[in-house]
């Protein structure tokens, strides 16, 4: 049975059962503590935690999953994976164990043409939580499975929380026996390799509290209403159903090794060694176009990072293979073919996921390139210093300047027989990412504790939002907070968080900032709203400082934003869309958006290009925007159901999530998008749309910038000051400006050279000045001389060779020492009579270097290296003089 049968027979089974059925919600989490969603019960947490009252008593879903804290072992064994998708049965407070247990054993058993799986009875077992004797008696009494294949286990295995307090509650799992072959007899408390977990059953009935770990936790008490949380892992069920030997052989992975073996012509079976990377490439390149799928694009942070890893991985375990052409096409079409078959959008989709991955597999071949080299000569440079470990500052630059990821790094550096000091790197990471971090996480959430804004929301519903048609309200303060404590009241100065029952605010959302403004309240208090963030669903919380008075919880007010700020804001929001729908006329459906940012004025648009998009181009996209604008064309929004919003064509944002029902903005007959922000009513109101250029903020991701109303206006007065400027000091008209600035450009080249050649001739006069007198070291000629600070590296290079000609064929050295920008460098040349007698250049220089307190390193003829320590150049000489003596012996 293909796994695209399997899913349809979940969801038919339980849609036929009076479960909603519910499309797997995106791999993007919507949930600020998870980059990816890990578990298919993920996206109804907010049911199960109760900040959200669901919309059905009962669903089901086959659900996208990834993880990745095992990456390195994927590919070693097979029983790990990156993506799985989780088949789930969800309950509201409506049926309990007994109706989840009669569900799966039906549908596990009843045959193939009932609709069920048709697994044999007899080879599946059943545990159950050490203390729950209702489970076991359902299972052995109302199902009649023998209590011999009910087994009982302990919290590790069969008990369920979420990790923190909250709901939480016992399991029971249903294991398949796959049969001698895979191991002893005993059941699932025996041996897991021959009984496998293919589902998993919770029985959400307690509330538990704080605890120390997963098995050390106290039970509060029985939860007002139970729930049920079922999930099982469709991969696993496909290996019992199609025969298989494990995950890597059903249909929807074999068929990507099948390509891999193609593409190499390495034989899948033949030896372990290169197993693990079909294995890997298979996993990994399923994961990347299903993450490329749901809208994340590789970069260097969060779950960017995630995707670029994996398909690096992939790809150079495919060169590993033996592959020296580029491979991704050809996988991409082998992974979008098999899964689209479950996910059909993979297919409308195909041009914008290829062309992500090719930009990140061009982008990562030439990062193999540059960053081999790199990594080639710190390892050298390692070895010869005679140190085992690459330093942790060495990995870093590798990293943050070439691309290379961590693990690649690890496994290169592992060929070479080095380890990598990992803490190092992972502490400049941290300060790295703590520095660009701070001031969102701060502006973001404070130091509030997320449970305080759901009291909130619990005991005054969701903030009523009346911005799209008010700048001002009557409101009431339903929560106050102070250094993220709700508090009675707050005086004159304090820093707060203030809850509306009613608001005009509009909470950062969509790429739009918050609204700025006053709330004045009938006391004559007022607080200035520095900011509007929305924590959790619904609530709107509005950052600031009471100016005046105290505020209490309960006080009424007048709320009145910033109506000007807003209505730049709303300007750029609306231009946003417009530049949107422009690239997309001129780029392509590939011009997808990948995140915005509206301010006053101004905003930037980040979406997906493999390539820098041509100047002219972008003269088009700024033209045809402006030519809208004078269109005069209405701007209207409407709520839809999202169905029908998709069927009239509007876009929707890759990485958001949307409820049933949806906002859609539509721009006159121009441009339709999905979208919570606030808009001018026309395009007329713009007045003008500047593009300030575009540029890149990852593989396969550009970034435009751009300027909006008189934002505009004020640029283009500013530019058009600076070009009268410039045709006043070269004495042309404005446009002669590039020919006139290309010929001084030249003129200015022309001079460099002339100045390289004069530096040239005086390194030749130094070099016949210092050939003249070499000093005489065991029957060696020794030059060893500091030349005036300042010459560069390639000077002294240029220096040494020239004198070594000059002393002809016998045996000679020749050191050359200067200090540059505060640092000692050091080239070291030796003759071929030399190196006869066992003196070289590598030796010499780091024999320097070292006590220069630096290092360096190079071949036996000529080596360069330098330190920190300017005034130990003599000090270096010396001790190359005393190496020459030495070895000239």
């Amino acid at each position: 049975m293909e796994s695209a049968e399997i899913r349809r027979r979940w969801l038919r089974f339980f849609e036929e059962r009076g479960h909603a059925v519910v499309p797997s919600a995106s791999l993007i989490a919507d949930d600020p503590t998870l980059l990816l969603v890990p578990a298919g019960m993920v996206p109804f947490k907010p049911y199960f935690l109760g900040e959200v009252k669901p919309k059905w008593s009962r669903a089901t879903s086959v659900q996208k999953c990834v993880r990745t804290p095992d990456i390195e072992e994927v590919g070693k064994t097979t029983r790990h994976g990156t993506f799985f998708q989780m088949c789930g049965n969800f309950s509201f407070g409506d049926y309990f164990k007994e109706g989840a247990i009669a569900y799966a054993w039906e549908l596990l058993t009843s045959s193939v043409e009932e609709g069920g799986f048709g697994l044999d009875p007899e080879r599946l077992w059943v545990t159950v939580y050490q203390d729950d004797d209702e489970a076991e008696q359902i299972w052995r009494d109302k199902i009649g499975v023998p209590a011999e294949r009910i087994q009982r286990l302990g919290k590790k295995d069969n008990y369920w929380s979420m990790g923190v307090p909250g709901p939480c509650g016992p399991c029971s799992e249903i294991n398949y026996d796959r049969g001698p072959e895979f191991g002893v007899e005993g059941g699932p408390a025996v041996n897991d390799e021959r009984y496998v977990e293919i589902w998993n059953l919770v029985f959400m009935q307690y509330e538990r509290g704080a605890g120390t770990s997963k098995e050390d936790f106290e039970i509060l008490g029985e939860l007002p209403a139970k729930n049920i949380d079922t999930g099982l892992g469709l991969e696993r069920l496909a290996m019992i159903l199609q025969g298989v030997q494990n995950m890597y052989e059903t249909d929807t992975l074999r068929v990507v090794i099948d390509k891999a073996t193609e593409l190499t012509g390495v034989r899948y079976g033949a030896k372990h060694e290169s197993d693990v990377s079909l294995r890997v490439v298979a996993d990994h390149m399923r994961t990347s176009v299903m993450l490329i799928g749901d809208g994340v694009v590789p970069g260097n942070e969060g779950r960017g990072y995630v995707l670029r890893r994996i398909l690096r991985r992939a790809i150079r375990n495919m060169r590993l293979l033996g592959a020296t052409e580029p491979v991704v096409a050809a996988l991409v079409d082998t992974v979008i073919k098999i899964m689209a078959q479950q996910y059909p959008e993979l297919e409308t989709d195909r041009r914008r996921i290829e062309t992500v991955a090719l930009a990140e597999e061009a982008a990562f071949l030439k990062t193999l390139r540059s960053g081999t080299n790199i990594l080639d000569t710190a390892v050298t440079e390692t070895k010869a210093a005679g140190g085992r470990v690459l330093s942790g500052d060495k990995a870093f630059q590798l990293h943050d300047t070439y691309g290379f990821p961590l693990d690649l790094t690890l496994e290169m550096a592992a060929e070479q027989g080095l380890s990598v000091d990992e803490d190092g790197f992972r502490r400049l990471m941290k300060e790295q990412r703590d520095r660009a971090k701070a001031d969102a996480l701060a502006k973001k959430t404070g130091h509030a504790d997320l449970s305080v804004y759901r009291e909130v929301a619990d005991r005054a519903g969701a903030t009523d939002f009346i911005g799209y048609t008010d700048n001002s309200a009557e409101a009431e303060i339903v929560g106050l907070l102070v250094e993220g404590v709700s508090v009675p009241a707050a005086q004159e100065g304090d820093e707060v968080e203030v809850v509306l029952d009613r608001t005009p605010f509009y909470a950062e959302g969509g790429g739009q900032i918050g609204d700025t403004g006053r709330i004045r309240f009938d006391n004559g208090a007022v607080v200035e709203v520095r900011d509007v963030q929305k924590p959790v669903p619904g609530v709107f919380v509005h950052k600031g400082a009471v100016q005046v008075g105290e505020v209490t919880l309960g006080s009424r007010g007048h709320a009145q934003i910033d109506v000007s700020r807003r209505q730049s804001i709303a300007r750029a929001h609306s231009a946003t869309h417009l530049t949107h729908q422009a690239l997309r006329d001129a780029l392509g459906p590939t011009a997808a958006q990948a995140g915005s940012e509206n301010q006053p004025g101004r905003f930037r648009f980040d979406f997906g290009s493999p390539t820098a998009v041509p100047t002219a181009v972008l003269g088009d996209v700024e033209q045809k925007i402006n030519e809208v604008l004078a269109r005069d064309l209405d701007v209207t929004a409407e709520v839809l159901p999202i169905d029908e919003a998709k069927r009239q064509g509007a876009i929707a944002e890759f990485g958001e999530k949307y409820g049933d029902q949806v906002r859609v903005v539509t721009i006159g007959d121009f441009s339709k998008e999905l979208c919570g922000g606030t808009h001018v009513h026309n395009t007329a109101q713009l007045g003008l749309v500047k593009l300030l250029g575009e540029s890149s903020i990852g593989s396969g991701v550009r970034r435009v910038e751009a300027l909006v109303g008189t934002d505009a206006y004020r640029f283009l007065a500013r530019e058009h000051v600076v070009v009268s400027q410039l045709t006043e000091l070269v004495k042309g008209r404005p446009e002669e400006l590039p020919e006139r600035i290309s010929g001084l450009l030249g003129k200015l080249k022309d001079a460099e050279k002339e100045i390289e050649r004069f530096r040239a001739e005086k390194v030749l006069a130094a070099a016949g000045e210092l050939a003249r007198s070499p000093e005489e070291v065991n029957g060696v000629a020794l030059v060893a001389a500091r030349v005036p600070d300042g010459t560069a590296a390639d000077d002294l290079r240029r220096l040494v060779l020239d004198v070594r000609g000059r002393l002809g064929s016998r045996a000679s050295v020749v050191a050359a020492f200067s200090v540059a920008n505060g640092r000692p460098l050091t080239v070291i040349a030796t003759s071929e009579a030399a190196r006869e007698r066992g003196i070289k250049a590598g030796e010499l220089v780091r024999t320097a270097a070292k006590t220069l307190g630096g290092g360096g390193g190079g071949k036996d003829d000529v080596a360069q290296g330098g330190g920190q320590n300017p005034a130990a150049v003599d000090e270096a000489i010396g001790a190359v003089r005393r190496l020459v003596a030495e070895r000239a012996v």
